[in-house]
Parts: structure tokens; sequence; C-alpha cells
């Protein structure tokens, strides 16, 4: 079995029309093992029960924004060594470089295709 067959997937979007874009690039790259949350808390929450390979998480949600999902989840022994994707409309430096100091693995700026959300998740895990 190979790594898009048994890769374990959160996606965290508080909009359902971008967990839906991110769900439907998923299951074109082949990867149908996710589960989603629509808010931060929820994501936490689940995580701790069980914990997944990798988390992408749209960066502005109200509540629990998705940096802050990531400081929780890598205070967490059961979570700390998830994967983190950050999914933002704006990528600027301040927010990456808040991102890399709470091991962001990687981010992906909107508006993305099947093919980049592809590639970003290939350099967390090598090649799918």
């Amino acid at each position: 079995m190979g790594l898009k067959q048994t890769l374990q997937v959160m996606v965290v979007d508080d909009m359902a029309t971008s967990r839906g874009l991110i769900t439907q690039a998923l299951d074109e790259i082949g990867i149908t093992n996710y589960d989603v949350a629509n808010e931060g808390r929820m994501a936490i929450e689940k995580l701790a029960a069980k914990p997944v390979h990798l988390v992408i998480s749209d960066y502005n949600m109200p509540g629990v924004d998705g940096l802050q999902l990531l400081e929780a989840l890598r205070k967490h022994p059961g979570t700390q060594r998830v994967g983190f994707i950050l999914v933002t409309g704006r990528a600027d430096p301040e927010l990456v470089e808040r991102g890399q100091k709470l091991a962001l693995n990687n981010f992906l700026k909107k508006p993305f295709s099947t093919a980049d959300l592809k590639t970003c998740i290939e350099q967390v895990f090598g090649r799918l």
C-alpha cells in the first residue's frame, strides 16, 4: 500500500466551500483517508482523540486561528509531530516566520491548484 492510501489527513476550515476545494483536491490526488473540522477547537478535540499524519488548516478562522491550532498541537505529546500545512490568502513574511517558530511544515497560498497541494504535501512527506 502506498503513501496516498495510508496518509491520514485532517482538513480544518471554517468555510464549507474552502473545505470542499481542499477535499476535492485530495480526492483528485488519490488521498481519501481524511476527516474535516469546521473550526480550530473542534479540530483540537478530534486530533487529541485520534491523531493524524497531516493537518491542512486555514489560517483565518474565528476563535482558534490556524497558527493557534498549530501551537496547541505542538504542545500536546500525542500531536506534536503531526505534519502541518497552513493555507492562507496572505502568506506575508511575518505570518510565515510566526509559523516557522511553531514548527510549521509548509504553507499553501490561496488560490491553489490540485498540483500545488500535491507539491506542498510532497515537500512534507516525500513523493506520493
